[in-house]
């Protein structure tokens, strides 16, 4: 069977490749007393709170279940809109926001509706494998530029000037990033997108880890910017609801009617269910909780990253969001004999049953030095990865 040039230039998800690797082990070793500890997945440990829960028993034992328009029910668009006010000042109207079928069905619906065959989109290196497949599969080509340290691991408005051709149609930018989890400083994101603007081009940024972020000079949404920018934002993780599939897109007035035609031909409508759900999120004590657990993301990167660091697996930049920690793996991996991430992760999952997931994915500047880890699981988890570790290094 022939198969299309377009999926043939989709790279596998490696990080899901090593998570079957890790699965696979984890059920051998399941009985012993060093089970299989997961720091490779970037999924919450919580679950969605007992508000949430509810809502969506409700909705099935009411029969809401049939489609909703297309870009979501009205009165979740206009919670998410109320909750732009209350958490970052910012007035968002609830025209400007579709509901999706999670974060990657809102990259897939702005992807499409914005980027021609041949057009290019500049990236971060490192930066998150799916984004860049996401360009791809709209037949556009996604332009990968490396960052430093330095730079927090993040595009600047000098590297976009630089790197922008005639063939440049704009930026698809993360902040807070995975897998680093730092962000675009605000006065940056602004020059970024100035540039970006002159040009007649299009700025994109996935804030899905936003309602993530420890530091208060980061904490702003890039929305607050311009009401050209385009945001794609996830119930999947500060409202921990990864299984539900339920995301938003806020977008330009202009832009709407466009990404409406192309979401009601490939979804429909996001998850009546998880849409109805959703509407508890935003409930006090529902938001009480999500800051709560916030704080103990918080409280579980504190004490990690500090370790991570005194066992030689240097993290250059400290994240500010999200729950990862992107760490050189070079003087680890050389006192147990390894050379590269790729074998290292795979020698941690081996000898010491910690699964983590290797830079392979993120980028191609300089995947060999970094593996992610993902301090998403509990402080207990966290703890035994450590002494693990201690104990592998000698």
């Amino acid at each position: 069977m022939r198969i299309s040039a377009r999926a043939e230039k989709i790279e596998p998800f490696y990080v899901m490749e090593v998570a079957k690797a890790a699965s696979a082990l984890a059920r051998e070793v399941a009985a012993t007393d060093r089970p299989m500890i997961f720091l490779n997945i970037g999924e919450p440990d919580f679950t969605a709170p007992p508000l949430v829960q509810e809502a969506a028993v409700r909705a099935v034992r009411a029969g809401a279940t049939q489609y909703t328009q297309a870009t979501g029910l009205e009165l979740l668009r206009e919670r998410i809109s109320g909750w732009y006010g209350q958490r970052f000042g910012v007035d968002v109207p609830a025209r400007r926001i579709v509901i999706t079928a999670g974060a990657s069905a809102a990259l897939q619906l702005a992807c499409l509706a914005l980027i021609d065959a041949g057009d290019e989109i500049l990236l971060p290196d490192p930066s998150y494998p799916c984004n860049r497949h996401f360009v791809t599969a709209a037949d556009g080509r996604a332009v990968l530029i490396p960052t430093t340290a330095a730079e927090r691991f993040q595009l600047t408005a000098d590297k976009v000037e630089a790197a922008w051709t005639d063939k440049t149609r704009g930026v698809l930018l993360a902040s807070p990033s995975n897998p680093t989890g730092t962000s675009i400083p605000p006065d940056e994101l602004r020059r970024i997108h100035e540039v970006v603007s002159k040009r007649g081009g299009i700025t994109l940024i996935d804030e899905i880890y936003l309602g993530l972020s420890y530091d208060d000079q980061f904490s702003q949404t890039a929305l607050a910017i311009d009401d050209q920018v385009i945001s794609i934002n996830s119930f999947s993780k500060y409202f921990n609801m990864t299984g539900w599939r339920l995301g938003w897109l806020v977008v330009p007035d202009a832009l709407v009617p466009a990404v409406e035609r192309l979401a009601q031909n490939l979804f429909i409508c996001a998850s009546t269910i998880a849409q109805y759900a959703a509407l508890a999120c935003f409930e006090a004590d529902s938001l009480t909780e999500y800051e709560r657990r916030r704080a103990e993301f918080k409280a579980r990167r504190d004490w990690f990253i500090p370790q991570l660091n005194a066992l030689g697996l240097d993290v250059p930049v400290v994240p500010d969001g999200a729950f990862y920690a992107w760490a050189d793996c070079t003087s680890f991996a050389r006192k147990l004999g390894i050379e590269g991430s790729w074998d290292f992760a795979f020698e941690l999952m081996k000898r010491a049953h910690v699964a983590v997931t290797p830079g392979r994915d993120f980028g191609i500047a300089d995947p060999e030095r970094f593996v992610r880890f993902s301090t998403a699981s509990s402080m207990a988890h966290l703890e035994e990865a450590v002494a693990r570790l201690k104990s592998l290094a000698g």
